[in-house]
């Protein structure tokens, strides 16, 4: 069982650092920065919500009714 809960205890923390860097993103994105700091934020988001994603997979695999609580950002085209 020990094992068990390090790995949940991972996958929500893959999954906080993620929704984290996803959240940092789109805040810098509604700053006003030029056209090409946006392009990348962008890229940023887009990588960011994927890595989102495969923690949020992970996590379910580990324990399925924790992604219930777990799905707090919206896609990238807001």
């Amino acid at each position: 069982m020990e094992l068990l809960d390090m790995e949940l205890a991972r996958a929500r923390q893959r999954l906080n650092r993620a929704e984290r860097s996803l959240e940092r993103a789109n805040e810098m994105l509604d700053e006003d920065c030029g056209v090409g700091i946006n392009l990348a934020l962008c890229s940023t988001i887009q990588a960011a919500q994927r890595r989102v994603a495969e923690a949020r997979s992970r996590l379910a695999k580990i324990d399925p009714g924790s992604t219930d609580t777990a799905a707090r950002f919206e896609p990238f085209g807001r």
